[in-house]
């Protein structure tokens, strides 16, 4: 299938300047904006866009601040939470997507924290019709199995302290994500320990606004991602209002990677199949998730 390749610039409305690499198919059934994880620059998921342009997905991916063609970078004197993002840059990046492909059927996904950050901005501004999670599930450190969670709520005090104290955080460093902002970090460790959405200097709960999600989900997770893992994707998949929601679970075999956080980046055929297809490899119908309780007021501070 004949696919264009474009990288269009975009400008916020605070000057922040960064590109979407787009990978657009000659006649797209869906536009996609996708959301990177972490500390992940935006051309890392360009095999993947490539696999999807060829189910006849137009894959449009987003570039977080402080990575990759974005104009800043995360210091003492240039900071940012998910305020930042999810109102003033992905909604640059919505209106570039919808000028190149108007009239194609929107989905909004993402890959980890982007997967997260794409069920918040769609519950702050709904439009897509579909959202599309990869290795996504909510921080909650009691949403993890019990031979991970332990270390998880010293971590997610140590992060912001340190970032803190360096005026950001040194990823690279210390194993996790890039070079990321304080406020960023701030945000993503109070979600960690408390298992609600919020950012600074944002007024709306988000928490309650999630609820306000019904578009159907296709939610992929891996048999090895501790990062990941089943139990924090549908703890994420809870806080939603969709009953279509469809979860396939892929191992190294149907990878031909190891099934883990970030290998499937290499390899995203099976991936890419997964997102796309109407049902599951059995032809089982889409399944309902059977929410988890909220986290009590007890556990907000543990």
């Amino acid at each position: 299938m004949p696919t264009e390749a474009l990288e269009l610039p975009v400008e916020g409305e605070d000057g922040h300047r960064w590109s979407l690499l787009a990978r657009i198919p000659e006649r797209p059934s869906h536009r996609l904006l996708w959301l990177p994880a972490l500390g992940v620059a935006a051309r890392h998921y360009l095999p993947f866009a490539d696999a999807l342009a060829q189910h006849g997905v137009a894959v449009f991916v987003h570039e977080w601040r402080g990575h990759g063609s974005s104009s800043v970078r995360a210091s003492r004197h240039c900071d940012w939470g998910y305020r930042e993002l999810l109102l003033h840059d992905l909604p640059a990046s919505e209106r570039a997507v919808a000028g190149q492909a108007p009239g194609v059927e929107p989905v909004i996904g993402g890959h980890s924290l982007g997967g997260q950050l794409a069920c918040c901005r769609l519950a702050l501004a709904p439009g897509a019709r579909a959202l599309w999670l990869v290795a996504t599930g909510s921080p909650y450190w009691r949403a993890f199995p019990v031979r991970t969670r332990w270390w998880l709520p010293a971590t997610y005090r140590f992060l912001p302290w340190l970032a803190k104290i360096r005026g950001a955080l040194p990823g690279r460093t210390v194993g996790f994500g890039g070079n990321e902002a304080r406020g960023l970090i701030q945000d993503w460790a109070r979600s960690g320990l408390s298992g609600r959405y919020a950012a600074q200097g944002l007024e709306i709960d988000l928490d309650r606004a999630l609820r306000s999600v019904t578009v159907p989900v296709q939610a992929i997770g891996f048999a090895r991602d501790w990062l990941g893992p089943e139990p924090s994707l549908r703890f994420l998949l809870s806080k939603l209002g969709s009953t279509q929601v469809r979860i396939v679970r892929l191992d190294a075999t149907a990878l031909g990677v190891a099934a883990d956080h970030f290998a499937w980046m290499r390899v995203p055929d099976a991936v890419a199949c997964a997102l796309t297809a109407a049902a599951d490899p059995d032809g089982r119908e889409a399944s309902r998730i059977d929410p988890m309780p909220p986290p009590t007021q007890a556990s907000h501070g543990a």
